[in-house]
């Protein structure tokens, strides 16, 4: 998942309107909404202090919004934090082994 989307994805599960939180990090009214628009659908890039501020605002680590580096340990996981809200991801045990399971209703991707 790109920025843009964890953008999007981070935003709707707080209920944050572009505006709204465009008007959070500072831009001005007339342009937050559109701002906003352009980070979530690629055709901008957040500097590394608007995607702090964009984490701030969240209330979520900066690294959520990273495309995660899975080579590491904090990459790892916060993917998993991703197939979690994503997919609903969750590990059960089942005939005493470990298993991550999928929900199939769950995610627009799932199977």
């Amino acid at each position: 998942m790109a920025i843009g989307e964890r953008i999007h994805f981070f935003r709707t599960m707080r209920g944050m309107t572009q505006k709204y939180l465009g008007m959070a990090l500072g831009f001005p009214e007339k342009s937050a909404d559109v701002r906003l628009a352009q980070y979530e659908n690629g055709s901008r890039t957040p500097k590394a202090d608007v995607t702090a501020a964009l984490a701030q605002v969240l209330d979520i680590s900066p690294k959520a919004l990273d495309v995660p580096d899975i080579d590491s340990y904090t990459g790892l996981m916060h993917t998993l934090f991703t197939l979690e809200d994503r997919y609903g991801l969750e590990v059960c045990e089942c005939e005493d082994e470990v298993h991550l399971r999928v929900h199939i209703h769950k995610g627009r991707d799932a199977a």
